[in-house]
């Protein structure tokens, strides 16, 4: 498994690998590895000849300084979970490598990036979108993966990629689950006990609201019951709990087209995301 920290290095290597015909996988992720980021390693795995990890704490998708400072930094752990995966390829460079001192540019998605995480998390997406491109462009990677969590930042990126027609394919992949429920995500780590054991709670009242409104119960009322029963059992600030359309995301009142349940919620100081398709 190679591990590379420079911009020229990855290019000399992508590069070659294309001129011996090899389709290039790519992953991009923070570190802080979980099983669900691992899942995506194996999709890539089983869709191309050579595979690339980033790990890059991106510091221009926090609004929050605190967030960024309190991010989990694994880098040692994240590689030996890589290396049984048959990894061609890591990719950690550091700040300097992707915004020089005159860095300048910046990519904004409209209309998709004014709600949910958007709307609560000024300029998140103009960083994700902003980093995921330079990644693309870095790793010139055939096809990306990513996970169906961050079901509005696959969208966005899906939007960038076709409003700039990058030559890549983008793949969601389906949220992978601790047992009992709770979405994966490396900021479960700053879970304490208590707050772990509430955690799986969120998925499970979701699904209990999406029951609710096939059932009979009008999405206000539904949407009302749930947040009322997040509050009850200890979750915090709520910043959404919506239903939304699944491709342009606009809000739903009632579910006459495809739409998914997002949610997002503070438990202790942490901010849990996750969203349920409805089939």
């Amino acid at each position: 498994m190679l591990v590379v920290r420079t911009i020229a290095k990855l290019r000399a290597v992508q590069k070659k690998w294309h001129s011996e015909g090899h389709k290039i996988g790519f992953v991009p992720t923070m570190g802080a590895l979980h099983d669900g980021h691992l899942s995506l390693v194996k999709a890539a795995k089983s869709k191309s000849d050579k595979v690339i990890v980033s790990i890059f704490v991106n510091p221009t998708q926090f609004n929050d300084p605190n967030d960024l400072k309190a991010y989990p930094r694994t880098e040692k752990a994240d590689l030996a979970l890589l290396q049984p995966l048959d990894v061609d390829l890591v990719y950690i460079p550091d700040a300097g490598q992707m915004y020089s001192d005159q860095f300048a540019t910046n990519i904004s998605v409209d209309g998709l990036t004014n709600c949910l995480c958007g709307a609560s998390r000024p300029g998140h997406f103009d960083g994700v979108a902003t980093v995921v491109t330079k990644l693309f462009l870095q790793t010139g990677a055939d096809k990306a993966f990513f996970g169906e969590k961050d079901f509005q930042q696959l969208q966005v990126i899906r939007r960038v990629v076709a409003d700039l027609n990058i030559d890549i394919r983008v793949i969601g992949c389906p949220t992978q689950r601790e047992t009992d429920g709770l979405a994966m995500s490396s900021r479960n780590m700053r879970l304490s006990p208590e707050a772990r054991a509430i955690a799986p709670s969120l998925n499970h009242i979701m699904q209990k609201c999406i029951i609710d409104v096939k059932t009979g119960k009008s999405v206000g009322e539904a949407v009302s019951n749930a947040k009322q029963r997040l509050a009850e059992i200890g979750f915090g600030k709520i910043d959404y709990f919506e239903f939304r359309d699944i491709e342009n995301l606009e809000l739903l009142e009632q579910l006459d087209r495809p739409a998914r349940l997002f949610a997002a919620v503070f438990l202790e100081d942490v901010r849990l995301i996750d969203n349920v398709e409805i089939k």
